[in-house]
């Protein structure tokens, strides 16, 4: 057990060598290189060894998990050097000890519990503190040294002024860490920090104003509404990590408005999967997973919503105005809202008849509709529209303009969005074509409806 730990111990002190790349330069990626090949070349044998050694490095005699992860960051240690865009240095700190740190807190929690919720906990507590610290030591070397490339400059006092953001891009990097570890790479550690060190960068790039109250509120909020909906079983881990990171980004880019039309749709989805769930696993038509939506049931309904947020958080950037992607966004969680409530609430009822012929159909067959689970849909289409458009005391509305006038444009183009699912289900569906492919040209159909229409009204 312990063994484990002083594995995660090594991967962390490699992270960590991040944070002072600042003020090695052009040399950077030097002590990598020599960690990278003390690990493959060097160590062959021993309680070193034995110690470092992941699942298959014995048979190879080879460190390659540790030294794969050490060849990354080497070579991510030369994209913040050398080409004429660099990846920041602070990018850098956090993708890098989000990872190292994150890995040392999960197997720190695995002394004392299995749990899985728990393990990612350490993970995001660890690796968020080391992100966060690796930042704000990349940023004094910074000061000390000026002329380093891609750290705040200004001094100190532009330092503690960073803060904040330091945060947000700590917490990005470490869900992402974290989500991508659950999902697909486990022990590929180099992998898992190429991924978040990108994400790291596209962010940086953003450059979005970040507050202290906010950062700290934001975090709080998603944290504590992940821990609901996998306590209640709504959410799996992967899930909940991808509703947190979601969430946290729409709130910090995009403001209270955008934060309460997605939190609607997440609620509201998640309630009405579990709403007489027994009687829908009865008829064959309840959610897998006893209802805990995962990580591609979450991105499916929200990733045309993410896309319109970015593109929202970079739009001084782009010559697109803003009220291009506070439409889409609208119009996608519109839709998602729409497509959930009318699965879950019209597959409780009897005589479904399929909707591209209206024949009737067996319940829970792919483009089966019921006419309460249509009105069940318009119902969660408006209850987005009116969040989405209704002036709040606090930041703006997502869809600004005349209130009845975007209200019904959000309306149209979640029942629009509802109806194109439904098709799509008893034309494409099955075979190559999943729900979740499905709900996402959903949203997508929903969402270009809403800047359509929206546009040409307004």
């Amino acid at each position: 057990m312990y063994r484990r730990v002083r594995r995660a111990s090594v991967f962390a002190a490699v992270a960590a060598l991040a944070a002072f790349a600042p003020a090695l330069g052009s040399a950077a990626a030097a002590p990598f290189l020599v960690a990278a090949g003390a690990f493959l070349l060097a160590i062959r044998d021993g309680e070193w060894f034995e110690t470092l050694a992941l699942p298959g490095d014995r048979e190879e005699e080879r460190l390659y998990g540790v030294g794969a992860f050490a060849l990354a960051l080497a070579g991510l240690a030369v994209v913040a050097t050398f080409p004429p865009v660099p990846l920041p240095a602070g990018a850098f700190a956090a993708a890098a000890l989000a990872v190292g740190g994150g890995r040392l807190g999960r197997e720190l929690v695995r002394t004392r519990s299995d749990d899985e919720f728990r393990l990612v906990a350490g993970y995001l507590v660890a690796g968020g503190v080391a992100a966060v610290a690796g930042q704000v030591v990349s940023g004094t070397l910074a000061a000390v040294a000026p002329a380093v490339r891609g750290v705040p400059a200004g001094g100190l006092g532009a330092l503690v002024g960073s803060l904040p953001a330091f945060a947000f891009l700590g917490s990005v990097a470490v869900l992402t860490g974290a989500l991508v570890r659950s999902l697909v790479y486990a022990r590929d550690a180099h992998i898992t920090v190429v991924v978040v060190a990108l994400v790291a960068w596209g962010f940086t790039a953003l450059d979005p104003t970040v507050t202290a109250v906010g950062v700290v509120a934001a975090l709080a909020v998603t944290a504590a509404l992940g821990y609901v909906s996998y306590a209640l079983g709504a959410a799996s881990v992967p899930g909940m990590l991808t509703g947190v990171l979601l969430s946290l980004l729409t709130v910090v880019l995009g403001g209270v408005a955008w934060f309460l039309t997605l939190m609607a749709f997440y609620a509201g989805g998640g309630l009405a999967s579990k709403y007489r769930f027994e009687e829908k696993a009865d008829r064959g038509v309840a959610q897998e997973n006893q209802g805990a939506r995962g990580t591609g049931n979450v991105l499916a309904n929200s990733a045309v919503a993410l896309a319109a947020l970015l593109g929202y958080a970079a739009a001084g950037h782009l010559a697109v105005p803003e009220s291009v992607f506070r439409l889409a966004f609208a119009g996608a969680v519109a839709t998602a809202m729409a497509d959930t409530l009318s699965s879950e609430i019209g597959g409780l009822f009897d005589a479904p008849r399929l909707i591209t012929t209206l024949r009737p159909v067996d319940p829970g067959t792919d483009g089966a509709v019921t006419w309460q689970g249509g009105v069940a849909g318009v119902a969660g289409a408006a209850l987005i529209a009116l969040l989405a458009a209704l002036p709040l005391p606090v930041g703006d509305s997502v869809v600004a303009g005349d209130l009845l006038r975007s209200g019904v444009v959000v309306v149209l183009a979640g029942a629009f969005g509802m109806t194109v699912d439904s098709v799509l289900g008893a034309l494409i569906e099955g075979g190559r074509i999943g729900n979740q492919t499905v709900n996402f040209l959903a949203t997508l159909s929903g969402a270009v409806l809403a800047v359509g229409v929206g546009v040409a009204v307004g």
